[in-house]
């Protein structure tokens, strides 16, 4: 009876020639993907929400592991000049970062002195945040480039004061145990739901002067920077990948 079913299974899975005929040959139904929901402000429940515009309780001081000194006000957190960067307290490796930023409305400066900041993962490896909108500056250095390693795709920065959005999903570096690169990482970098970095490579650290450096490291902190820029963030939200 079992060799009848599986002679029966098998002439109507393939043809004389050897091709798949039956539809359900192909559905692959195991392991079924975990289900999220959404709160009221579209956060992800298997996300980790770093900053909800009430507290900086998920961050410290780079300087000396204290909290961060950053104003919060209107549901956004506001760099002050002068306090330093300010680091995540939990350390990740790849994941998929949102959040959401604001260069001021009153421009001041030009070029690199506009509205910078920016986002590091594992402290280390930097996309730019910069008011790019009319604002020329040298490429690998605008808003959305991997700094001095890669020039975005295009410019999407909305006008100063508006408030503009990140998605990045970042994959982690892999170093053997001697301390050798044996993975490169990559970043993809969503700006205002434009793709601006499809699957960049990381050469290593995001250096302002001389070549990325590529030292051994585990997972570590995302790291927003203090660039004497009053830029705002709000709605800050990680998902460990």
């Amino acid at each position: 009876m079992k060799y009848l079913l599986y002679c029966t299974l098998f002439i109507t899975t393939f043809n004389v020639a050897g091709q798949i005929t039956e539809p359900k040959a192909s559905e692959v139904w195991e392991p079924e993907p975990r289900a999220i929901k959404y709160s009221d402000n579209g956060i992800p429940s298997d996300a980790i929400v770093l900053f909800d515009g009430k507290t900086l309780d998920s961050w410290e001081s780079t300087s000396d592991g204290g909290p961060a000194q950053w104003t919060i006000d209107n549901n956004c957190a506001t760099v002050v000049k002068g306090t330093g960067n300010i680091q995540t307290k939990e350390t990740f490796g790849s994941c998929q970062l949102h959040l959401e930023w604001r260069s001021p409305s009153v421009i001041e400066g030009e070029g690199q002195g506009r509205g910078n900041s920016g986002v590091f993962f594992q402290k280390r490896y930097e996309v730019q945040v910069l008011d790019s909108y009319q604002n020329r500056t040298y490429s690998n250095g605008q808003a959305g480039s991997i700094y001095k390693q890669h020039i975005p795709l295009v410019n999407a920065t909305k006008s100063p004061g508006e408030w503009q959005t990140y998605d990045i999903i970042f994959e982690a570096p892999e170093f053997n145990e001697d301390g050798i690169k044996i993975r490169s990482g990559y970043l993809t970098v969503l700006h205002n739901g434009v793709l601006i970095q499809n699957h960049a490579e990381i050469k290593g650290t995001t250096e302002y002067i001389g070549f990325p450096k590529n030292l051994a490291h585990g997972e570590d902190k995302i790291m927003l920077q203090d660039h004497s820029n009053p830029v705002s963030y709000r709605n800050i939200w990680i998902r460990k990948l």
